[in-house]
């Protein structure tokens, strides 16, 4: 069958303007709807290889686990830091820290999972959308976050005093921000892929996350279950996949994908008997 056909033999050109179910171009002399005839077929069978195409990508997702009892998170201690506890008087003797975020069966949150080889020589499209690094709560927010380079990232002050934002970065030109007012903004842009990069702020020393920089969009960081799920349209061929997590390390699986199909690659962390 042809795109488009509505009966037997070669396919008509669907019509966009009709009068009495004939089609405006078809009440024209031969000659003056030929090549507009031609026109019409070619793009439509453009657009069915265009639709073909983008949908020939792979899609991979899976579950990261963590084998093992992680050490007890560790409560922050606001006595010196009276402007954090006024602001959020429910938070003392309950801030902690944040290393193992680990649900159900072992799901383990806050892993960022992306394509490490096999994208080589490729270009992907430039993404004109923001990401945000908010602090607020008294932690910031994502913990663990991606993003392209050139990508612009906002880095947010939503607490009512004075945040100190800074990138460690050893292989992108760092940032060191001075944030004295309830929701200014900052923004930043990396040159190059670096994964994990780490942000503190440098006036409340508790406060970390963590940003993977890749050069496409083929990334995602795990949930509260675990389960991550990459973008769709990775083209078909083989790859090595890395699992990062600030505190357990980082875990590699070589897999090759095949055009339109689904693949599910799992990662386990297990923790050396000495952090169990």
């Amino acid at each position: 069958m042809y795109p488009f056909s509505s009966g037997k033999g070669a396919p008509r050109t669907p019509s966009l303007v009709r009068d009495k179910g004939n089609s405006v171009s078809d009440r024209l002399p031969a000659q003056h709807r030929s090549m507009p005839d031609v026109w019409a077929r070619l793009m439509l069978w453009v657009l069915v290889i265009f639709s073909t195409a983008t949908t020939n990508g792979a899609e991979i997702s899976g579950r990261v686990r963590l084998d093992g009892k992680p050490p007890p998170e560790k409560i922050v201690d606001l006595t010196d830091y009276p402007d954090v506890a006024k602001a959020y008087p429910h938070l003392v003797g309950k801030l902690s820290t944040r290393h193992y975020v680990v649900g159900e069966d072992g799901g383990l949150a806050n892993v960022f999972v992306y394509i490490k080889e096999g994208l080589s020589g490729q270009a992907f499209p430039p993404t004109t959308n923001a990401v945000v690094l908010n602090q607020t709560n008294g932690v910031f927010d994502p913990y663990v976050l991606g993003i392209r380079t050139q990508q612009t990232l906002i880095v947010r002050n939503s607490e009512p005093y004075l945040d100190n934002p800074q990138c460690e970065s050893t292989n992108n030109k760092p940032f060191n921000f001075a944030q004295p007012i309830t929701g200014m903004t900052s923004r930043h842009a990396f040159d190059r892929p670096e994964v994990l990069i780490r942000v503190k702020c440098g006036i409340h020393p508790w406060e970390f996350a963590f940003i993977g920089v890749v050069e496409h969009p083929f990334f995602a960081v795990t949930g509260k279950d675990g389960r991550y799920a990459l973008p769709a349209g990775l083209p078909p061929g083989k790859y090595v996949i890395e699992a990062v997590h600030p505190k357990a390390g980082r875990l590699t699986r070589e897999v090759t994908v095949a055009a339109d199909k689904a693949q599910t690659v799992d990662f386990t962390f297990t923790l050396p008997a000495s952090k169990k």
